[in-house]
């Protein structure tokens, strides 16, 4: 009996410490034949060629699909997306797998799975269901789950949405996000050891910011990007370790302000492209505050306990925990967003909270569903509707 070809995609360095414990329980298991395809950021020199992180971390890139991501304007992302289809269809006429496995809402992964469906591959899509309302992630996010098969999602309310959009409840399952099996996985750094690896020292007040485009947002990045900058120069005492935006619309001018920012303020400022897993969620782990509109604040740091500050509609309809605050993307919110998550009284009040995303093994609960499950008649998908529908 041949072993059963699971191909999973990674375009970027989030998605990927999402995906990597994961990627460990494919690549171990004899019965499964672990195809990984690697594009997007990876590729790029601007996004630090994570791609060697990935090859570091022992796996083997089975294909490459370069996206030659280039501007930041709509027109120039709508052209790497159809450089990704391309691409992707060589990759898979090659590689032949059984099952395509993706995670998320990036337009480069929209590029796979409309390559998957043409061809025949049955798709299975982790974190369907879920709103991200101040970007395209959204569109793209709800389109990749019609065209899958298999649904994995991270809580409940996201479970009966993705039902609520025609998906048959046999197939979709709430095991969990495989993102928070790192935090009982993983031995993080201490803080010593996390400031000699950066070469940058905390000290008594610190923040971790990641800032990224608003897609849908009509508004300028440069005037959004202003007031965070103004906000966070008003604590002129605390030590900023900045991460840099997705390869997303206006991307190059946040980029610039950051670097801008740094330049000015080298004894307190540090900017990485890329920290790697590790080393991001020792940050996070030792950081007064998280500061942004990046998913790891709704998902990843509530779990760590860690007061996050989500600016802007970029994660609004996401599920939050108490330790989330959100404020609108003006400098004197956000002040008052940081000031009160630094406060005693807000910590001490979340102290025995529990997340809506839980920790359950997600990644092995996943992969041994993909491992088992028939495949014998799954592309005659049908639309499950709620209630018979009667008509109009």
């Amino acid at each position: 009996m041949s072993k059963r070809k699971i191909c999973v995609v990674t375009g970027s360095r989030a998605e990927y410490g999402l995906l990597y414990w994961l990627f460990k329980e494919l690549q171990l298991d004899e019965d499964i034949d672990f195809q990984l395809v690697v594009t997007g950021q990876h590729l790029s020199s601007e996004f630090g060629s994570a791609y060697r992180i990935v090859e570091e971390d022992g796996f083997r890139i089975d294909h490459k699909v370069d996206l030659a991501i280039g501007g930041d304007t709509p027109k120039d992302i709508a052209q790497s997306m159809g450089r990704g289809v391309i691409g992707f269809a060589e990759a898979m006429d090659q590689l032949r797998p059984d099952i395509l496995l993706v995670l998320g809402d990036r337009y480069e992964i929209y590029s796979a799975v409309q390559v998957a469906m043409v061809m025949g591959v049955a798709i299975a899509h982790i974190h369907g269901g879920e709103l991200t309302e101040g970007a395209i992630d959204d569109s793209i996010r709800h389109a990749i789950t019609k065209m899958s098969h298999f649904h994995f999602v991270a809580a409940e309310p996201y479970r009966k949405r993705v039902i609520q959009m025609g998906e048959n409840p046999d197939f979709v399952f709430n095991f969990g996000t495989p993102g928070l099996d790192t935090l009982s996985r993983l031995d993080l750094l201490t803080r010593e050891e996390l400031e000699r690896s950066i070469g940058f020292n905390l000290d008594h007040l610190s923040f971790l910011v990641t800032f990224h485009p608003v897609t849908r947002n009509q508004g300028s990045p440069k005037k959004a990007m202003t007031a965070l900058i103004q906000a966070l120069d008003s604590f002129s005492d605390s030590k900023i370790i900045f991460t840099r935006p997705n390869a997303d619309t206006d991307n190059k001018i946040i980029n610039k302000m950051i670097d801008e920012f740094a330049d000015l303020r080298q004894s307190r400022v540090r900017v990485f492209t890329s920290m790697g897993q590790l080393k991001y969620l020792s940050a996070m782990k030792h950081v007064d505050i998280v500061i942004g509109n990046s998913s790891s604040g709704l998902s990843e740091a509530p779990a760590m306990k860690k007061p996050s500050v989500n600016i802007g509609d970029r994660q609004k309809g996401r599920l939050k925990a108490p330790s989330v605050i959100d404020c609108e993307g003006n400098k004197e919110a956000i002040i008052a967003s940081i000031t009160k998550g630094l406060s005693n009284s807000f910590l001490q009040s979340f102290e025995n909270m529990s997340s809506p995303y839980k920790e359950e093994n997600a990644s092995s609960r996943i992969k041994e569903y993909l491992k088992l499950t028939p495949l014998d008649g799954i592309q005659k998908k049908k639309f499950f509707d709620i209630s018979p529908f009667t008509g109009y």
